[in-house]
Protein backbone atom coordinates (compact mmCIF):
# COMPACT_ATOMS: atom_id res chain seq x y z
CA UNK A 1 0.00 0.00 0.00
CA UNK A 2 1.40 3.39 -0.98
CA UNK A 3 1.87 5.87 1.92
CA UNK A 4 -0.39 8.93 1.92
CA UNK A 5 2.25 11.12 3.64
CA UNK A 6 3.71 13.58 1.17
CA UNK A 7 7.19 13.96 2.71
CA UNK A 8 9.62 11.19 3.58
CA UNK A 9 10.52 10.93 7.26
CA UNK A 10 14.00 10.51 8.72
CA UNK A 11 13.04 6.93 9.59
CA UNK A 12 12.16 6.21 5.96
CA UNK A 13 15.39 7.78 4.80
CA UNK A 14 17.34 5.52 7.17
CA UNK A 15 15.54 2.48 5.70
CA UNK A 16 16.35 3.69 2.16
CA UNK A 17 20.04 3.86 3.10
CA UNK A 18 19.99 0.31 4.54
CA UNK A 19 18.08 -1.17 1.58
CA UNK A 20 20.38 0.56 -0.93
CA UNK A 21 23.37 -1.00 0.87
CA UNK A 22 21.72 -4.42 0.44
CA UNK A 23 21.56 -3.84 -3.31
CA UNK A 24 17.78 -3.49 -3.63
CA UNK A 25 16.36 -1.68 -6.64
CA UNK A 26 14.52 1.61 -6.31
CA UNK A 27 11.26 -0.07 -7.28
CA UNK A 28 11.75 -2.75 -4.60
CA UNK A 29 12.61 -0.13 -1.98
CA UNK A 30 9.45 1.79 -2.86
CA UNK A 31 7.38 -1.38 -2.53
CA UNK A 32 8.98 -2.15 0.88
CA UNK A 33 8.27 1.38 2.20
CA UNK A 34 4.81 1.61 0.68
CA UNK A 35 6.02 4.43 -1.58
CA UNK A 36 5.94 4.95 -5.31
CA UNK A 37 9.24 4.12 -7.00
CA UNK A 38 9.15 7.63 -8.49
CA UNK A 39 9.30 9.04 -4.93
CA UNK A 40 12.45 6.99 -4.28
CA UNK A 41 13.92 8.15 -7.62
CA UNK A 42 13.22 11.79 -6.77
CA UNK A 43 14.66 11.40 -3.26
CA UNK A 44 17.94 9.97 -4.55
CA UNK A 45 18.15 12.59 -7.29
CA UNK A 46 17.48 15.58 -5.03
CA UNK A 47 19.05 14.65 -1.71
CA UNK A 48 22.30 12.88 -2.49
CA UNK A 49 25.60 14.78 -2.73
CA UNK A 50 25.88 16.70 -6.01
CA UNK A 51 29.26 15.14 -6.87
CA UNK A 52 28.79 11.54 -5.72
CA UNK A 53 25.16 10.61 -6.43
CA UNK A 54 25.69 7.04 -5.22
CA UNK A 55 26.60 8.16 -1.68
CA UNK A 56 23.34 8.48 0.26
CA UNK A 57 23.38 9.53 3.94
CA UNK A 58 19.94 9.75 5.60
CA UNK A 59 20.73 12.63 8.00
CA UNK A 60 22.28 14.70 5.20
CA UNK A 61 19.31 13.91 2.96
CA UNK A 62 16.93 15.02 5.73
CA UNK A 63 18.77 18.35 6.08
CA UNK A 64 18.75 18.99 2.31
CA UNK A 65 15.04 18.24 2.16
CA UNK A 66 14.37 20.58 5.10
CA UNK A 67 16.31 23.43 3.49
CA UNK A 68 14.55 22.94 0.17
CA UNK A 69 11.14 22.99 1.90
CA UNK A 70 12.06 26.18 3.76
CA UNK A 71 13.13 27.91 0.56
CA UNK A 72 10.00 26.78 -1.26
CA UNK A 73 7.79 28.51 1.33
CA UNK A 74 9.85 31.68 1.54
CA UNK A 75 8.32 34.67 -0.18
CA UNK A 76 10.77 36.66 -2.29
CA UNK A 77 11.85 39.76 -0.38
CA UNK A 78 12.16 41.85 -3.53
CA UNK A 79 9.15 41.11 -5.68
CA UNK A 80 10.58 41.50 -9.18
CA UNK A 81 13.59 42.51 -11.24
CA UNK A 82 12.49 46.15 -11.46
CA UNK A 83 12.48 46.51 -7.68
CA UNK A 84 15.70 44.55 -7.26
CA UNK A 85 17.56 46.63 -9.85
CA UNK A 86 16.19 49.86 -8.32
CA UNK A 87 17.16 48.87 -4.77
CA UNK A 88 20.68 47.81 -5.72
CA UNK A 89 21.34 50.90 -7.84
CA UNK A 90 20.12 53.31 -5.15
CA UNK A 91 22.05 51.52 -2.40
CA UNK A 92 25.21 51.99 -4.46
CA UNK A 93 24.39 55.70 -4.65
CA UNK A 94 24.39 55.86 -0.86
CA UNK A 95 20.60 55.88 -0.35
CA UNK A 96 19.24 54.33 2.83
CA UNK A 97 16.54 51.61 2.67
CA UNK A 98 14.06 54.14 4.12
CA UNK A 99 14.81 56.59 1.31
CA UNK A 100 14.41 53.84 -1.27
CA UNK A 101 11.06 52.81 0.22
CA UNK A 102 9.79 56.38 0.04
CA UNK A 103 11.10 57.18 -3.43
CA UNK A 104 10.27 53.94 -5.29
CA UNK A 105 6.50 54.61 -5.70
CA UNK A 106 7.31 58.10 -6.99
CA UNK A 107 9.62 56.78 -9.70
CA UNK A 108 7.53 53.63 -10.29
CA UNK A 109 3.93 54.29 -9.12
CA UNK A 110 2.89 50.65 -9.36
CA UNK A 111 5.80 49.35 -7.29
CA UNK A 112 6.17 49.23 -3.50
CA UNK A 113 8.71 47.76 -1.09
CA UNK A 114 9.26 48.17 2.66
CA UNK A 115 12.61 49.17 4.09
CA UNK A 116 12.40 46.06 6.32
CA UNK A 117 12.29 43.82 3.24
CA UNK A 118 15.31 45.65 1.85
CA UNK A 119 17.27 45.11 5.07
CA UNK A 120 16.34 41.41 5.09
CA UNK A 121 17.33 41.08 1.44
CA UNK A 122 20.74 42.61 2.16
CA UNK A 123 21.59 40.74 5.35
CA UNK A 124 20.16 37.35 4.40
CA UNK A 125 20.45 37.19 0.61
CA UNK A 126 23.08 39.71 -0.54
CA UNK A 127 25.55 40.50 2.27
CA UNK A 128 27.87 42.02 -0.31
CA UNK A 129 25.55 45.06 -0.27
CA UNK A 130 26.09 45.75 3.45
CA UNK A 131 29.00 48.05 2.60
CA UNK A 132 26.56 50.44 0.88
CA UNK A 133 24.41 50.95 4.00
CA UNK A 134 24.90 54.22 5.91
CA UNK A 135 26.37 52.38 8.93
CA UNK A 136 27.60 49.17 7.23
CA UNK A 137 27.23 47.05 10.37
CA UNK A 138 28.19 43.45 9.58
CA UNK A 139 25.53 42.32 12.04
CA UNK A 140 22.11 43.87 11.89
CA UNK A 141 20.95 45.36 15.16
CA UNK A 142 17.24 45.54 16.04
CA UNK A 143 15.76 48.89 15.09
CA UNK A 144 15.90 51.16 18.13
CA UNK A 145 18.23 48.81 20.05
CA UNK A 146 19.74 51.85 21.76
CA UNK A 147 17.39 54.03 23.78
CA UNK A 148 19.77 56.82 24.70
CA UNK A 149 17.78 59.49 22.88
CA UNK A 150 14.19 58.35 23.35
CA UNK A 151 13.66 61.27 25.71
CA UNK A 152 14.86 64.58 24.34
CA UNK A 153 17.88 66.07 26.05
CA UNK A 154 18.18 69.02 23.66
CA UNK A 155 17.00 72.39 25.06
CA UNK A 156 14.28 74.30 23.17
CA UNK A 157 14.13 71.60 20.54
CA UNK A 158 11.85 72.33 17.55
CA UNK A 159 10.63 69.15 15.80
CA UNK A 160 10.97 68.71 12.07
CA UNK A 161 7.22 68.72 11.43
CA UNK A 162 7.21 72.43 12.33
CA UNK A 163 9.67 73.26 9.58
CA UNK A 164 8.10 75.54 6.91
CA UNK A 165 6.77 73.83 3.80
CA UNK A 166 8.98 75.91 1.48
CA UNK A 167 12.03 74.37 3.18
CA UNK A 168 10.62 70.90 2.55
CA UNK A 169 10.03 71.74 -1.12
CA UNK A 170 13.52 73.24 -1.52
CA UNK A 171 12.03 76.42 -2.95
CA UNK A 172 14.72 78.75 -1.61
CA UNK A 173 18.36 78.55 -0.62
CA UNK A 174 19.73 78.86 2.88
CA UNK A 175 18.39 75.65 4.43
CA UNK A 176 21.07 73.28 5.64
CA UNK A 177 21.32 69.78 7.05
CA UNK A 178 24.14 68.71 9.35
CA UNK A 179 25.66 65.44 10.46
CA UNK A 180 28.84 64.14 12.07
CA UNK A 181 30.91 61.24 10.76
CA UNK A 182 33.03 59.42 13.34
CA UNK A 183 36.16 57.32 13.18
CA UNK A 184 36.59 54.12 15.15
CA UNK A 185 40.34 54.68 15.18
CA UNK A 186 40.34 57.96 17.12
CA UNK A 187 38.10 60.64 18.61
CA UNK A 188 38.56 62.91 15.59
CA UNK A 189 35.33 63.38 13.61
CA UNK A 190 34.19 64.98 10.36
CA UNK A 191 31.31 67.43 10.27
CA UNK A 192 29.20 67.46 7.10
CA UNK A 193 26.90 70.33 6.14
CA UNK A 194 24.81 70.42 2.97
CA UNK A 195 22.51 73.09 1.56
CA UNK A 196 19.23 71.43 0.58
CA UNK A 197 18.41 73.29 -2.64
CA UNK A 198 21.88 73.54 -4.21
CA UNK A 199 23.40 70.37 -2.65
CA UNK A 200 26.47 72.44 -1.78
CA UNK A 201 28.55 70.65 0.88
CA UNK A 202 30.98 71.79 3.53
CA UNK A 203 33.31 69.37 5.33
CA UNK A 204 35.11 70.28 8.54
CA UNK A 205 37.48 68.24 10.68
CA UNK A 206 36.62 68.18 14.41
CA UNK A 207 39.16 67.29 17.09
CA UNK A 208 36.35 65.65 19.06
CA UNK A 209 32.65 65.04 18.52
CA UNK A 210 31.47 67.52 21.15
CA UNK A 211 28.80 70.20 21.26
CA UNK A 212 31.40 72.96 21.46
CA UNK A 213 33.37 71.67 18.47
CA UNK A 214 30.20 71.18 16.43
CA UNK A 215 28.82 74.63 17.26
CA UNK A 216 32.08 76.44 16.50
CA UNK A 217 32.47 74.62 13.19
CA UNK A 218 28.94 75.50 12.02
CA UNK A 219 29.40 79.15 12.96
CA UNK A 220 32.77 79.26 11.18
CA UNK A 221 31.54 77.57 7.98
CA UNK A 222 28.20 79.34 7.61
CA UNK A 223 29.24 82.67 9.10
CA UNK A 224 30.81 83.88 5.87
CA UNK A 225 27.58 83.48 3.90
CA UNK A 226 24.94 86.21 3.47
CA UNK A 227 21.93 85.93 5.78
CA UNK A 228 19.62 84.61 3.05
CA UNK A 229 22.02 81.70 2.49
CA UNK A 230 21.89 80.52 6.13
CA UNK A 231 18.32 80.47 7.37
CA UNK A 232 17.69 77.03 8.90
CA UNK A 233 19.63 73.93 9.95
CA UNK A 234 18.19 70.43 10.35
CA UNK A 235 19.99 68.11 12.77
CA UNK A 236 19.52 64.79 14.54
CA UNK A 237 19.34 64.26 18.29
CA UNK A 238 23.01 63.57 18.96
CA UNK A 239 24.58 65.11 22.04
CA UNK A 240 26.90 67.16 19.82
CA UNK A 241 23.86 69.25 18.84
CA UNK A 242 22.82 70.34 22.32
CA UNK A 243 24.42 73.79 21.89
CA UNK A 244 22.33 74.70 18.84
CA UNK A 245 21.07 77.85 20.55
CA UNK A 246 24.60 79.22 20.34
CA UNK A 247 24.44 78.88 16.56
CA UNK A 248 21.08 80.64 16.51
CA UNK A 249 22.41 83.50 18.63
CA UNK A 250 25.42 84.15 16.37
CA UNK A 251 24.01 83.38 12.92
CA UNK A 252 20.30 84.08 13.38
CA UNK A 253 19.37 80.65 12.05
CA UNK A 254 16.48 78.43 13.15
CA UNK A 255 17.24 74.80 14.02
CA UNK A 256 14.91 71.83 13.50
CA UNK A 257 15.39 68.28 14.76
CA UNK A 258 14.47 64.88 13.33
CA UNK A 259 12.36 62.54 15.40
CA UNK A 260 14.43 60.14 17.56
CA UNK A 261 15.93 57.33 15.46
CA UNK A 262 14.75 59.08 12.25
CA UNK A 263 18.06 60.46 11.02
CA UNK A 264 16.92 59.46 7.52
CA UNK A 265 14.60 62.48 7.67
CA UNK A 266 17.64 64.57 6.82
CA UNK A 267 18.27 62.49 3.72
CA UNK A 268 20.43 65.01 1.85
CA UNK A 269 23.23 64.98 4.39
CA UNK A 270 22.93 61.22 4.90
CA UNK A 271 23.41 60.77 1.17
CA UNK A 272 26.35 63.19 1.18
CA UNK A 273 27.97 61.25 4.03
CA UNK A 274 27.74 58.16 1.85
CA UNK A 275 29.53 59.99 -0.96
CA UNK A 276 32.23 61.17 1.43
CA UNK A 277 32.75 57.56 2.57
CA UNK A 278 33.87 56.72 -0.95
CA UNK A 279 36.93 58.86 -0.28
CA UNK A 280 37.25 58.06 3.43
CA UNK A 281 35.97 54.48 3.99
CA UNK A 282 34.65 53.16 7.29
CA UNK A 283 38.00 52.25 8.85
CA UNK A 284 39.62 55.58 7.99
CA UNK A 285 41.25 57.34 10.92
CA UNK A 286 40.22 60.99 10.50
CA UNK A 287 43.17 62.00 12.67
CA UNK A 288 45.45 61.00 9.79
CA UNK A 289 43.49 62.95 7.16
CA UNK A 290 44.84 66.43 6.47
CA UNK A 291 42.76 69.57 6.08
CA UNK A 292 44.06 69.76 2.50
CA UNK A 293 42.68 66.29 1.72
CA UNK A 294 39.30 67.23 3.18
CA UNK A 295 39.27 70.47 1.21
CA UNK A 296 40.10 68.54 -1.97
CA UNK A 297 37.17 66.14 -1.46
CA UNK A 298 34.84 69.05 -0.72
CA UNK A 299 35.94 70.74 -3.94
CA UNK A 300 35.38 67.56 -5.97
CA UNK A 301 31.88 67.05 -4.57
CA UNK A 302 30.84 70.68 -5.12
CA UNK A 303 32.08 70.67 -8.70
CA UNK A 304 30.42 67.40 -9.69
CA UNK A 305 27.36 67.76 -11.96
CA UNK A 306 24.14 66.71 -10.26
CA UNK A 307 21.12 65.33 -12.05
CA UNK A 308 18.81 67.08 -9.57
CA UNK A 309 20.38 70.38 -10.67
CA UNK A 310 19.94 69.63 -14.39
CA UNK A 311 23.63 68.67 -14.44
CA UNK A 312 24.85 71.99 -13.10
CA UNK A 313 27.25 71.78 -10.15
CA UNK A 314 26.41 72.75 -6.56
CA UNK A 315 29.12 75.41 -6.70
CA UNK A 316 27.57 76.99 -9.81
CA UNK A 317 24.03 76.96 -8.43
CA UNK A 318 24.90 78.39 -5.02
CA UNK A 319 27.16 81.07 -6.51
CA UNK A 320 24.44 82.04 -8.97
CA UNK A 321 21.81 82.22 -6.24
CA UNK A 322 23.94 84.44 -4.01
CA UNK A 323 25.21 86.83 -6.69
CA UNK A 324 21.85 86.91 -8.50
Amino acid sequence: MVSESHHLTISEREQISILLAKGMSKRAIGHTLGRSHTTINRELENNTPPINKGYYLPHKAQERARQRLTQAHKRPRLKNKTIKDYVVSKLKLGWSPEQIEGRLPIDYPSQHISYEAIYQYIYEDEPGLIKYLPRSHRKRYPRGHSHRHCRSHIPERTPLDERPIDVERRDTIGHWEGDTMVSRKSKVALQVLIERKTMFAQLTKLDRKTAVEMTNAVIFRLGGLPAEARQTITLDNGSENTEHLGITKVLGTKTYFCAPFHSWEKGSVENMAGLVRRFFPKKTDFALITDEQIESVELLLNNRPRKSLNYATPMEVLSGAITG
